[in-house]
């Protein structure tokens, strides 16, 4: 199975998307600055999630996610209880 994710930072509330075959190996290296996309912007925490069994299928939603902002504002707007929100 191939997951893509969206985790958000508890510190700054920013949004990453990103793909991956093992999840909880994914989420523990961004937590601990092991990817340059993340690095001292965390710790993350899981909000979202979409399987698939093609790796080709996970790699065009995140992808599409990413690029096209009509993808995201509409994923968005699903989450809206979900995403964390500065008090």
């Amino acid at each position: 199975m191939h997951y893509v994710y969206v985790i958000q930072s508890i510190k700054s509330y920013e949004i990453y998307i990103g793909s991956t075959k093992n999840l909880k190996l994914r989420l523990g290296k961004h937590n601990a600055n092991k990817n340059t996309s993340t690095k001292n912007r965390g710790p993350w925490m899981l909000i979202y999630t979409e399987v698939y069994r093609s790796k080709d299928d996970a790699t065009e939603r995140e992808f599409r996610l990413k690029y096209y902002g009509r993808a995201l504002a509409q994923l968005k707007r699903r989450l809206v209880r979900s995403l964390l929100k500065p008090e």
